[in-house]
């Protein structure tokens, strides 16, 4: 090999190389972090795994969309705890546990929802909100926070959860109480304020499970057309004999 066709070469494994660096390096936003491995994985198929992922993020967003909720409006958190935290707490041990809200009056779903953003609701809305939703979306995945090898999921369930999420929120920044106020205060857009933080963190919940839907619908099809290929693989595919 002479020098002249070396040298193109040489050139093209340093900009690898620098890309390579620059790919590993981290970034000033943070980085991608996946979930601790557990035992408990071996029960779980791919599809159980990636749906227990989006799950905890769906439950984790609505848990930062109720704090944010709580900062803007302090006057809810104080109807049922002595702190914000607590408050907080409270909501989230009740959605793990499965538990029902006693403000919501023993409704689940999307009846509870429709009564935390009832005009006439006097109690905590943030938590009867937050705690409403994430119900109606665990409701959506069969009642399950956690998935295994036995469960499975219904992809118009969870598409139907995405438009509730939709909803829900649309009805968050747009109905009024019957003073003419907000149900709560969330987005703020005027003068030289622009705060879209609520409406990008509803956002992330309805991709995720858009995707989670769409990917269950691909999932059955797919499987249909390995067998197919499967079978003709069986019957044209194989190489021939040469001797």
């Amino acid at each position: 090999m002479t020098i002249t066709t070396t040298r193109p070469l040489i050139a093209l494994l340093l900009c690898a190389a620098a890309l390579a660096g620059c790919a590993s390096s981290p970034s000033p936003h943070g980085e991608v972090k996946g979930a601790s491995a557990s035992s408990r994985e071996m029960g779980q198929s791919d599809t159980n795994r990636i749906a227990t992922l989006a799950m905890r993020a769906n439950l984790d967003g609505l848990y930062l969309l109720m704090d944010k909720l709580y900062r803007r409006n302090p006057g809810e958190w104080k109807k049922t705890a002595i702190g914000r935290e607590e408050a907080e707490k409270k909501v989230r041990e009740a959605v793990e546990t499965r538990q029902p809200w006693p403000e919501l009056q023993g409704k689940r779903d999307i009846q509870a929802m429709a009564l935390a953003l009832s005009p006439d609701f006097k109690g905590d809305r943030v938590a009867a909100f937050i705690h409403a939703t994430a119900d109606m979306i665990v409701v959506a995945h069969g009642n399950k926070i956690e998935f295994f090898l036995v469960d499975g999921l219904d992809a118009q369930r969870l598409y139907n959860a995405a438009r509730n999420v939709e909803i829900g929120a649309w009805i968050l920044a747009s109905r009024r109480n019957a003073a003419g106020a907000p149900l709560l205060l969330s987005d703020e857009i005027g003068g030289d304020v622009r705060n879209l933080s609520f409406e990008r963190e509803f956002g992330k919940i309805v991709g995720r499970l858009d995707l989670m839907a769409e990917f269950l619908t691909e999932k059955y099809r797919r499987a249909g057309i390995s067998y197919v290929q499967n079978l003709l693989g069986g019957s044209f595919l194989q190489f021939l004999p040469v001797r």
